[in-house]
């Protein structure tokens, strides 16, 4: 069994992407459960086959601890470690060939709190990855994509898995999405991008900005995005062939 966990900020398509994935590895013949670890979560794309609001209840967390909304996501996103036996026996009675964890929208909860990195260690499976979404109308800008890549670097260093990135909302984003593109496979047009968008400023910006990306390439942090539309699922090939490199060392799916 192999453990795919989709990550990315609020917004930036992790359940939509999830709601794919599953179809995707169905048609090749390989059994997939998906599991809805967002306790918060009010609606979403698919019918998850283990949901972590089956061991939390938000309503009842605030009620039984006199909370806000805010406090009892805080409180609710922090037991996810406490329901991984009842969640991984879930999984393993269901014994697929992978299963999608679509992780809170919060990414802050889940990655910077111990519950997250606890969860995704702990999780018992052959191998593990990371996916991170890099949403297309955040990254539009220089400045915007270099926060985003510390944000991934960041999600890296915390939950210590491979990780591929995708620019989401590929289709949402009109040409700025090739921007991006460039940014992630071409260092130079980045730092050239950053010079330009520095007029108007102090300077620190650009300063930060510049001394983040070469820190990050010179670390090996070289995010060099599979763009991902989930209208027309262009990317889905290269996403899938890099999941199979991960997880299955090249290997394609058994049915």
């Amino acid at each position: 069994m192999h453990a795919i966990f989709v990550t990315g900020t609020a917004g930036s398509g992790k359940s939509r992407l999830t709601s794919i994935l599953k179809p995707w590895y169905a048609d090749k013949g390989a059994t997939t459960v998906v599991v809805n670890l967002d306790p918060g979560a009010f609606s979403l794309p698919y019918a998850p086959d283990v949901d972590v609001r089956d061991h939390i209840d938000i309503e009842s967390v605030m009620e039984s601890y006199q909370l806000g909304p805010n406090g009892a996501l805080i409180f609710a996103s922090d037991m996810i470690a406490t329901r991984l036996p009842q969640i991984q026996e879930q999984v393993d009675d269901l014994n697929p060939d992978y299963v999608i964890f679509d992780t809170p929208g919060q990414v802050e909860l889940f990655a910077y709190r111990q519950s997250g990195p606890y969860f995704v260690e702990n999780f018992t499976c052959d191998n593990r990855c990371v996916i991170f979404l890099f949403d297309a109308s955040l990254v539009a800008t220089p400045t915007n994509y270099v926060s985003i890549a510390l944000l991934a670097a960041s999600m890296q260093l915390r939950l210590k898995a491979p990780q591929i990135p995708i620019l989401s909302k590929k289709d949402l984003s009109g040409d700025a999405w090739k921007k991006a593109m460039k940014w992630s496979s071409n260092r130079a047009a980045l730092e050239d991008a950053l010079a330009k968008e520095k007029s108007g400023t102090s300077g620190i910006d650009y300063i930060l900005s510049s001394s983040i990306i070469r820190d990050l390439s010179r670390s090996g942090f070289n995010y060099e995005l599979i763009p991902f539309s989930s209208v027309t699922q262009e990317g889905i090939i290269e996403l899938s062939a890099t999941l199979a490199r991960i997880l299955r060392g090249g290997e394609e799916i058994e049915g």
